[in-house]
């Protein structure tokens, strides 16, 4: 009896000071390619780029590192071509 009456009081407890359940904004959708590697049009504005800046960052097989090669260009921007620059511009970076 008194294992059901602390059961009913612990249960009773948890239900009233459990927090509303949170509700999220809509997320976007997905992005088309893996990693948001962008159109094939932003590859190639930039890939001249990423051959010569930053070869040694270029995997075979599609394993680069997206977020080095990234930061590589960023850390090269007075040097890329004016196309890679405006597809880095155009997804914020």
């Amino acid at each position: 009896m008194i294992r059901t009456s602390l059961c009913a009081i612990a249960f009773a407890l948890t239900g009233a000071t459990a927090a509303p359940a949170q509700t999220f904004p809509p997320q976007p959708p997905p992005v088309a390619s893996p990693l948001g590697q962008g159109t094939e049009e932003e590859r190639a504005a930039c890939h001249p780029d990423v051959m010569m800046y930053c070869p040694s960052l270029v995997k075979d097989n599609d394993q680069s590192d997206v977020f080095a090669i990234l930061s590589c260009l960023q850390s090269n921007r007075s040097r890329i071509s004016q196309a890679c620059r405006t597809v880095l511009a155009s997804h914020g970076q």
